[in-house]
């Protein structure tokens, strides 16, 4: 299952990602979560913290700065890039997916 959570700032979006992803990882299914906003705050929604969320944000800048190379496929944005949050959701911070593979990442 695949599940993208968009609208207008400030609608809730990354409080609802939150849950919605310790919900569904507490109920035992494997789940990644990916922050895609340009003022990325799901780390801290997940717990993970804020020192941890901006390392994540640091990572993401210097893939954009051209000085960290782009991951190559999904899971190997995951294992690079990718932080293991409470309750086993795996979260990545990321601005685009270069060259997807078919369907969605």
């Amino acid at each position: 299952m695949k599940i993208a959570v968009v609208g207008k700032g400030g609608s809730g979006k990354t409080t609802t990602t939150g849950v919605l992803a310790r919900t569904f990882a507490r109920s035992g299914h494997a789940t990644l979560a990916l922050d895609c906003d340009s003022n990325p705050n799901l780390g801290i929604s997940l717990g993970i913290g804020e020192e941890a969320t901006e390392r994540l944000m640091s990572v993401r800048d210097a893939v954009d700065a051209g000085t960290e190379e782009h991951a190559s496929s999904a899971d190997d944005l995951v294992e690079r890039f990718g932080v293991e949050a409470p309750d086993g959701v795996r979260l990545a911070v990321v601005t685009a997916i270069q060259n997807p593979e078919p369907g969605c990442p």
